[in-house]
């Protein structure tokens, strides 16, 4: 079998769905079915070739490593401010 194919849904299988006005936008309902197939849950990445608009899932999810990145920065005494302090001579009135 090919990697790419999915072996419940055969590949080039058209399922004709609506396109609904959401707000000021448009979008389409995708069955609950094939979005488990999939494993997509909550964002997927969007792109268009030509006249086909392809959703996939995320290769990275945004944000997920910055915690840990920010971590090693530190550890590594790399998070100095570049700039310096931006203190004001008359900010002493200010609570933080």
């Amino acid at each position: 079998m090919n990697r790419k194919q999915n072996p419940i849904t055969p590949p080039k299988a058209s399922l004709p769905v609506s396109v609904r006005a959401i707000g000021n936008s448009r979008g389409v309902v995708i069955p609950k079915v094939i979005l488990e197939q999939l494993g997509i849950e909550g964002e997927v990445d969007m792109t268009v070739e030509d006249t086909r608009i392809i959703l996939s899932k995320p290769k990275n999810p945004v944000r997920q490593s910055w915690a840990n990145d920010a971590k090693a920065i530190a550890n590594a005494g790399e998070d100095k401010l570049i700039a310096g302090d931006f203190n004001n001579e008359n900010d002493g009135d200010w609570v933080w």
